[in-house]
């Protein structure tokens, strides 16, 4: 590998431009013009283990081996994996105060997807408000399954773990939660087994058919479509509606919106945000 590659950012533009066009077919991710630094950032020592000298032959590589532990690799490298517990407050306080309340008069079965589960905070989040929620209102005669997803295999194995560093939990996470949600492992946290049962983890890339999914009463798709083009946003906004029970509805991250993208969800402001109801 060149040595100026990972310190220097110098990427030919053809074999940034090619490498661009192989991560939005992939996964559907838009890098724009200016990022060769994160591109050289993130995949530097990745191809120096794998002994890969430039980039137009890593994309090569991947264009010849789909589904390698490389192709993995590398699309793990470049998806971004922020999050933190309860992100932004009014979608739980939302699930807590209406869809929960909901669900309970019908005495349904409430089907969740958290579509960008990246290391478990969101749907961990959603298990301890269906939980607050069932044992503070009584409420015995439904139940909530979770279904979360991520393109990123690595982080989503230790979504599935449920071990947290301290570090975690303090974005978001109150003490009170820490001690009745997590026991502590050698310095780590680990989230107690009744929240995790109801939640499935599973690889899952947005841009693959929906249906084996099934379908939802919520999902949640916060700080997804932001990464994706505007030909993208509209087909995963039409399948997401698809994939909606009657009047369903959708959380998207606070910066998000569907304006311009979809025509199938009715605006429900709530407390410090919105969220996306299903038309009828």
């Amino acid at each position: 590998m060149p040595a100026d590659f990972g310190s220097k950012n110098v990427i030919d533009p053809q074999e940034y431009d090619a490498f661009c066009h192989f991560l939005a077919t992939a996964c559907g991710i838009i890098l724009g013009e200016n990022k060769q630094y994160l591109v050289s950032s993130r995949l530097a020592r990745l191809m120096q283990e794998h002994g890969i000298v430039s980039l137009a032959a890593l994309v090569q590589d991947l264009k010849l081996h789909p589904g390698s532990k490389i192709h993995t690799a590398v699309v793990d490298a470049m998806t971004t994996n922020e999050t933190s517990w309860f992100r932004d407050g009014y979608p739980y306080d939302f699930l807590y105060e209406q869809i929960l309340p909901h669900a309970a008069t019908k005495h349904k079965n409430l089907r969740i997807w958290s579509a960008a589960a990246s290391s478990g905070q969101e749907p961990y989040s959603i298990s301890i408000i269906a939980d607050e929620f069932l044992k503070n209102k009584h409420h015995s005669r439904i139940s909530v399954n979770i279904v979360a997803t991520d393109i990123s295999q690595s982080v989503l194995r230790s979504a599935k773990e449920g071990i947290f560093p301290q570090s975690s939990l303090d974005r978001g996470m109150s003490q009170a939660r820490v001690a009745h949600y997590f026991d502590e492992k050698e310095a780590l946290w680990g989230i107690n087994d009744e929240i995790k049962r109801r939640i499935t983890f599973r690889d899952f890339n947005l841009l693959g058919s929906f249906s084996a999914l099934g379908k939802f009463d919520i999902i949640f798709c916060r700080n997804v479509l932001i990464y994706f083009s505007s030909e993208t946003k509209i087909d995963i906004l039409a399948r997401i509606a698809v994939a909606l029970n009657p009047q369903g509805y959708l959380v998207l991250g606070g910066s998000e919106s569907i304006a311009n993208y979809s025509d199938s969800f009715n605006v429900v402001r709530f407390k410090n945000g919105v969220v996306y109801q299903l038309k009828k």
